[in-house]
């Protein structure tokens, strides 16, 4: 048996997260006495082998299939289904990302697998099998149970720390069998994310909003985040206006992060835009508005205008930084 963890590689790097996702299932296997087995789809360099085995996987399946690149879930589900198979898997754990949940339900309906998504908690096996989550827009947590013999969990990027060791991994060439079935999917074109950290994966985060007044001031928020090594991102009118694009969106209804210091500028901090950031460890808030609601959430707060605070911020950082060096 084994526990068996869905990887994943963005511009040609194992995903951050998914070193996450390979450390928490190997603690599953300590606690149940089997292995962690990593499927890696597609492309796969020597440095990502060796970060997957440093990560904890004792073994690696290594997919590579021509149907599918284009990340059908129907076919993906086949694939996972068939690794799991093969290895005997009885716990299998995603990212709760864009893939993740596509896959993760389909894949718990096909095996008849109880499925928890979002996971924020290492599970608790005496009397049981249960996880803790999120819940309410992040504003409780609730414990969840499987009781059914196979398991499927997803988790949430940046709740578990990433822990390598000098473990190696057996690298296995693994086929699946796809024939009959043919893609619903048809890529007509794909267009790439020009960010150089992912947001998921990134460990600080500046972020900004309608009180930039317009797109062509972003040029200081972008300015603090390579000063500070962060990613960025926005709130939703932001997005829904076309000043950022949507793949930054972060909240309830875009993409959940849970970096360790979030910079929120010039965003009110709506119900709805917490949800998406609420866990993240430090939130740092600039608004001139003293009644802002993000204050309440906020770990740390600026009340000014942002296009004072943060060229000082910038100079800051960079001062900080060539200190360093």
């Amino acid at each position: 048996m084994a526990v068996l963890i869905y990887t994943e590689t963005a511009k040609g790097k194992i995903k951050k997260s998914s070193l996450e996702a390979v450390n928490y299932g190997n603690h599953i296997a300590a606690l149940t006495n089997t292995t962690a087995t990593a499927l890696i789809i597609g492309e796969a360099s020597n440095d990502d082998i060796v970060a997957l085995g440093n990560a904890g996987a004792k073994k690696i399946l290594h997919l590579k299939n021509d149907k599918l690149a284009s990340q059908d879930p129907q076919l993906l589900v086949i694939a996972t289904e068939q690794a799991a198979a093969a290895e005997n898997a009885e716990v299998i754990i995603f990212l709760h990302d864009f893939t993740g949940k596509a896959v993760a339900p389909r894949l718990s309906a096909s095996i008849k697998a109880g499925l928890i998504a979002g996971a924020v908690s290492y599970p608790v096996l005496e009397g049981g099998f249960s996880i803790k989550k999120n819940v309410f827009s992040g504003k409780a947590i609730a414990d969840y149970s499987i009781t059914s013999a196979k398991k499927i969990i997803s988790l949430l990027p940046n709740s578990f720390p990433v822990t390598l060791s000098e473990n190696t991994a057996e690298l296995v060439n693994f086929s699946v069998n796809l024939d009959g079935i043919e893609s619903r999917i048809k890529v007509k074109e794909v267009k790439k994310q020009t960010a150089e950290l992912s947001l998921p994966d990134a460990d600080l985060v500046v972020s900004a909003g309608r009180g930039m007044r317009g797109p062509e001031n972003w040029g200081m928020i972008e300015d603090l985040a390579k000063a500070l090594g962060a990613a960025t991102a926005c709130s939703r009118p932001v997005a829904d206006i076309g000043w950022r694009p949507h793949h930054e969106h972060v909240g309830q209804t875009g993409v959940a992060i849970r970096p360790n210091l979030y910079i929120a500028i010039g965003i009110s901090g709506a119900i709805q835009h917490l949800a998406g950031v609420n866990g993240s460890k430090t939130i740092v808030v600039i608004n001139k508005d003293p009644e802002a609601p993000f204050f309440k959430s906020a770990d740390y707060g600026i009340i000014g205008d942002a296009f004072e605070i943060v060229p000082k911020l910038v100079e800051a950082a960079k001062k900080f930084k060539s200190h360093q060096n």
